[in-house]
């Protein structure tokens, strides 16, 4: 009998399976696909407080936010990291005064001490001057963070595995039956079926959420979300520096445009009503050319469609507030109990952002009840995320310092992995001991390693969710990683 059942492997149901399996709770967690593989593998990849929330008047949102935004920054270093956002101000859209306001509030109801804060900019000094158009002359430079999303829901699915949970991907929840004092669950994989019990359920499945709910409580109405679609384009690096840019759109949305895998310039995003099947979401036609026309009113140099290297686009899960915009519809998180007359409880996640992952696990843990032990999961370290938030330089050259002939690789390697790319090396003395070469830095070793440790099954887990080296290899590599998984299959 396990006590929890969490349904979902996205971030929420990652951070809940941890918090829960951490306080002492017998926990499974089960995904259909991988993890992460659809809302929380498709994010703009920010650690943010939502500046632009403050116009809807979400202060608690955005305050918790910034908040978390400093405790992930200090339990996960190495795949969260501070990034200075430039925001011009352009005439005919949110007047100078609005934006200062508004960043003056950002920089303090959040108690900042890790970020600096935020200064003004002049927009014709390089690097600025020689990207954007020449009518945008001032702006402002702010904090905020960047995060590996997939890689962030593994670390959580790692972290509650080594507390004891039980984390089974490709295996969906075909069943739900309510006993007087327990759940039955039917699990489906490619081995086969079975059925566990479970004293309280999370249903954390995100876009099937109501789908779920369904099954559960059949003969009950369930329309509790609207699905938004958001896509983002990759564009051979468009911009110079380290910094990332906001920019305004005249249909009040912002859109970002931010540095991604050293050669590349990440696009986004937009705000689509989605109605079909979460299953298979793609960018449309028309949202890239929305993604094209919002930058190119900043950037000198137009871009189109066809100069996208890659695109990528998800449905969030928004609890449906009746909002008239896809653009207002709160990005807050809301809980659904069900535990009425003593039945075994079931809680149902919508909405949320990955920013406020770890705190939507501890109330989820309060609101469920009967979990022994305290809220731990604010300064615990994610696996490889144990060192200084400014210790990264450092680690990297302890670790060359201890593995001078992997030096060229560590970089990637302690970004990805933290103080355990240490683990993934292993044993090995040279680049030889890592075994089969497929790409300038991807080794045999690492697959292995993800296959062990990281609970991925094929290629496109690896390529394009623990990591984004799909970007970095070619058509013939990326078939040599696929044709690597086929062998280990076949042989065992």
């Amino acid at each position: 009998m396990f006590d929890l059942l969490v349904i979902g492997g996205g971030i929420n149901g990652a951070g809940i399976a941890r918090d829960a399996a951490g306080r002492g709770a017998k926990v499974i967690l089960v995904e259909k696909d991988d993890l992460a593989a659809h809302t929380s593998s498709a994010s703009t990849k920010l650690v943010h407080g939502g500046l632009r929330y403050l116009e809807h008047y979400e202060f608690r949102l955005v305050r918790e936010s910034l908040i978390e935004r400093e405790r992930l920054l200090g339990i996960a270093p190495h795949i969260i990291w501070p990034l200075r956002f430039v925001l011009p101000h352009d005439k005919g859209l949110r007047p100078m005064w609005m934006l200062r306001l508004g960043l003056f509030l950002y920089d303090h109801i959040g108690g900042r001490k890790l970020l600096p804060p935020t200064r003004s900019v002049d927009l014709r000094q390089a690097p600025h001057g020689e990207v954007l158009e020449e009518r945008l002359v001032k702006g402002f430079e702010y904090s905020d963070c960047w995060v590996e999303d997939a890689r962030l829901v593994v670390l959580n699915c790692m972290d509650a595995k080594e507390h004891g949970a039980e984390i089974l991907t490709r295996t969906e929840c075909v069943g739900l039956q309510r006993q007087s004092d327990h759940w039955v669950a039917t699990l489906r994989s490619t081995s086969g079926e079975r059925q566990i019990k479970a004293r309280k359920v999370v249903n954390a499945a995100g876009p099937w959420v109501d789908e779920i709910l369904r099954d559960a409580m059949p003969g009950q109405a369930h329309q509790n979300l609207r699905l938004v679609k958001g896509s983002h384009l990759v564009f051979p690096r468009l911009v110079a520096g380290d910094h990332a840019y906001i920019f305004q759109n005249r249909d009040n949305r912002i859109v970002f445009a931010i540095p991604y895998e050293r050669d590349f310039t990440l696009v986004g995003t937009t705000d689509v009503l989605f109605e079909d099947d979460p299953n298979t979401v793609e960018i449309s036609a028309e949202e890239e050319h929305y993604i094209c026309d919002a930058i190119n009113e900043y950037l000198a140099k137009d871009v189109t469609p066809n100069d996208a290297v890659w695109s990528y686009a998800g449905v969030r899960p928004l609890y449906d507030d009746k909002s008239a915009n896809n653009s207002t519809v709160t990005r807050d998180y809301v809980f659904e109990l069900d535990d009425a007359d003593g039945k075994p409880a079931i809680l149902s996640i919508f909405g949320g952002k990955i920013t406020t992952y770890r705190k939507l696990a501890e109330h989820a843990a309060a609101k469920l009840g009967g979990l022994d032990g305290q809220a731990w999961t604010g300064d615990a370290a994610l696996p490889g995320g144990d060192f200084a938030v400014d210790g990264f330089e450092q680690l990297v050259a302890d670790l060359a310092d201890r593995n001078p002939w992997a030096r060229h690789i560590l970089p990637r390697l302690c970004r990805a992995y933290g103080t355990r790319a240490e683990m993934l090396l292993g044993t090995a003395a040279s680049l030889a001991d890592l075994g089969e070469q497929f790409g300038p830095d991807l080794f045999e070793r690492e697959l292995e390693y993800l296959l062990e440790e990281e609970f991925a099954t094929n290629a496109e887990d690896v390529l394009w969710r623990r990591s984004k080296l799909g970007l970095h290899l070619d058509q013939s590599q990326r078939a040599r990683v696929a044709e690597w998984f086929a062998q280990r299959r076949e042989t065992g």
